[in-house]
């Protein structure tokens, strides 16, 4: 017959999550990963039912009546923190010498790996919690991967989004981005005010100082528009030295034409290219979405197209509103075309 000391050590390799009590329910010996859980508290010597809570079956409440389990599910957990949740068998000795209680973590196990620290080596060689801690972290591993994939992925497609909408040379919106802006504007019923700016004298800055210069001229005249408007003002390159600045909300042409009058001025100032001075103006024409009915974008690009022209017929260097002209048109001053 085998004695308790040698059941003990061979336990230890087979089960390492054991508990051997004698007749009186006073605890042997444990499996190495079982005192792990308490490295301070010597479970050897104490009562089972004092280191161990029997949650399921509750009635259960002495080692006879434990005993008489044997075979059977038993729900148990730790009785100080943390509380960890463990699932056994118990198989009572011959003679009724004790028994011995095999435990392990069931669904609990990656909280117990997390908070006590194990490893395989913790765990008998053929336990399947082995195999299962380690498809856990392959999936882990594999929707990170996931993860950080459809981030780049999102950050790619944003990328081609905002370069599709950008103009490259100035990094404004381009016309396919002022399209959608207005489209959402329309639908969304939202007043607005679309100002049709147009560089004067940018074609002498390309012929006499070549296509280096006008690029510059470009970005400097981006740069002075985006100074002049707020943040939710969208301005946009929609053509060689043409631009649209649409204002979201705005509808006082005082404070339009105020806006008009800066953004002139500051583009008369002298722009200096390497050795030579570049000197460009502007002619600006606005339209209000609230001047239509039913407002269309083509329908308030050409009114501000037309308050454009105004503009340059003028003379050029100066701003006109869509609302004078219509104003002239009711006066039989000038017909609208």
């Amino acid at each position: 017959m085998m004695d308790t000391c040698d059941l003990a050590n061979l336990l230890e390799t087979l089960c390492p999550m054991f508990v051997l009590v004698d007749k009186d329910g006073r605890i042997m010996r444990v499996g190495p990963t079982l005192q792990k859980l308490r490295p301070a508290q010597p479970m050897a010597g104490k009562e089972f039912l004092d280191v161990f809570e029997l949650v399921r079956p509750r009635s259960v409440t002495t080692l006879s009546g434990l005993m008489s389990l044997a075979g059977a599910k038993l729900h148990l957990k730790l009785h100080d923190t943390p509380r960890t949740a463990l699932k056994g068998l118990i198989a009572p000795l011959p003679q009724g010498n004790g028994a011995v209680i095999n435990l392990s973590f069931g669904i609990s196990i990656l909280d117990a790996v997390r908070d006590y620290a194990l490893t395989s080596a913790d765990f008998s060689g053929t336990d399947l919690a082995i195999e299962l801690l380690y498809l856990v972290e392959a999936k882990s591993a594999a929707m990170e991967a996931s993860r950080s994939l459809n981030l780049r992925l999102q950050g790619a497609m944003l990328a081609a989004e905002e370069q599709a909408f950008t103009d490259m040379l100035t990094g404004l919106k381009n016309r396919r981005a002022m399209d959608v802006f207005l489209g959402h504007l329309i639908t969304g019923n939202a007043p607005f005010a679309l100002m049709h700016l147009d560089l004067d004298f940018f074609k002498s800055v390309n012929d006499q100082y070549g296509h280096a210069a006008g690029d510059y001229v470009l970005q400097q005249a981006a740069r002075i528009m985006v100074e002049e408007t707020r943040n939710d003002d969208t301005v946009a390159r929609i053509g060689g030295d043409e631009f649209v600045i649409i204002f979201k909300g705005l509808s006082d042409e005082n404070v339009l034409s105020a806006i008009a009058t800066r953004l002139i001025k500051r583009l008369q100032e002298p722009m200096v290219f390497g050795a030579n001075t570049c000197r460009i103006s502007a002619s600006i024409g606005t339209a209000l979405s609230s001047q239509f009915t039913a407002p269309k974008a083509a329908e308030i690009l050409h009114a501000a197209d037309l308050a454009l022209y105004e503009a340059k017929r003028q003379g050029r260097s100066c701003h006109r509103l869509y609302s004078t002209l219509v104003e002239a048109q009711q006066n039989n001053e000038a017909p609208l075309k």
